[in-house]
């Protein structure tokens, strides 16, 4: 067997496993990495049906796979690249299995979880008053890469993205795009909550999400006629963010869309239901502040109830959401 030699120049692996949101909420650290440290090849683990996320970042020179149910081939393949520094931006044991195993110098941040159990349990708020992507970057101080505060990057290949001429003839004087997809139920905007924003919009909207809120996509159309129309599950990732692109301003709860939406510099409304933007994961635009506005019920006793989202309301009640004034979140849009 040939010897494998070492690298002759630094190699950096970044990892960040899931989810799409958390995954662009890193490419300011990458772009930083890659930039500042130009001798440098910044390589990129995530998970396999998340490597659209990362696969056109050009300050990723390569991408490699995550496999859960071959752990110890990802981690044969990432030992034959010969790593020279590892910066784990997951910080889970499956990380830190990854990292443990490549035995080089490794970096990463402080996540805080004790912190948010105390604010989620005991409704202490002792959170950092820093976004997330500050914390990030903590993980690569000691390589003298800092933070260069333009912010987050979505890319969207030119063959994948979605033809303006293809939006319905009425988004032809703008439009607003309401996403009704998150991962988790407490924090999606409910049906009746969209009506009522809907009905009070200047402009047409676009719903986004998921082929899993299909029907509530269909059940908003069905109240607010021809003002709306459903994109949820017609449209890839990439087709959705070109449609981000072309709003006017988004809509959104704290779920992935709105973080590529503030890539994109789109204005936006985050709603937040059971989580709080304190957890330092609302919208990121450095420099662009009246761009979004966070939108959240206060004060609520139950809130925030869990760490990142419920299946359901523990009190059945839902008032997170569901007392969120629609005159402000519209009147707010409408400004855009």
């Amino acid at each position: 067997m040939d010897e494998i030699q070492p690298p002759s120049q630094p190699k950096i692996l970044i990892i960040r496993l899931s989810s799409i949101g958390d995954i662009v909420l890193t490419t300011p650290v990458i772009r930083a990495v890659n930039e500042q440290l130009p001798e440098a090849e910044v390589h990129f683990l995530v998970r396999k049906d998340l490597v659209s996320v990362v696969e056109n970042n050009p300050h990723i020179h390569k991408v490699h796979i995550y496999d859960p149910e071959n752990v110890s081939q990802t981690i044969d393949e990432l030992r034959r690249e010969q790593f020279t520094v590892v910066i784990d931006l997951q910080k889970t044991l499956r990380s830190r299995k990854v990292v443990r195993h490549l035995k080089v110098p490794s970096y990463t941040f402080l996540k805080h979880n004790l912190s948010k159990w105390i604010c989620y349990r005991l409704k202490m708020n002792g959170m950092p008053e820093t976004h997330i992507v500050e914390r990030y970057f903590e993980a690569v101080k000691e390589l003298n890469v800092h933070n260069d505060h333009k912010g987050l990057e979505f890319y969207i290949p030119e063959n994948q993205g979605f033809d303006e001429d293809d939006l319905p003839m009425m988004f032809d004087d703008g439009f607003v795009a309401i996403v009704l997809a998150a991962q988790h139920f407490t924090k999606r905007i409910p049906v009746s909550k969209v009506v009522e924003i809907g009905s009070i919009l200047h402009k047409p909207i676009m719903l986004l999400g998921g082929k899993d809120v299909f029907e509530e996509g269909e059940q908003v159309v069905a109240q607010l006629g021809e003002r709306a129309t459903n994109g949820c599950g017609k449209y890839t990732l990439y087709q959705s963010a070109a449609i981000l692109q072309h709003a006017d301003c988004v809509i959104t709860g704290d779920t992935g869309l709105m973080h590529i939406a503030a890539a994109l510099h789109k204005p936006t409304a985050a709603i937040f239901g059971s989580t709080i933007p304190e957890y330092g994961y609302y919208p990121y635009m450095p420099g662009e502040r009246e761009k979004f506005r966070n939108f959240e019920v206060c004060p609520l006793n139950c809130r925030p109830c869990s760490k990142f989202g419920s299946s359901s309301c523990r009190r059945k009640h839902f008032k997170c959401m569901k007392n969120i004034s629609a005159t402000e979140v519209a009147e707010w849009v409408n400004k855009f």
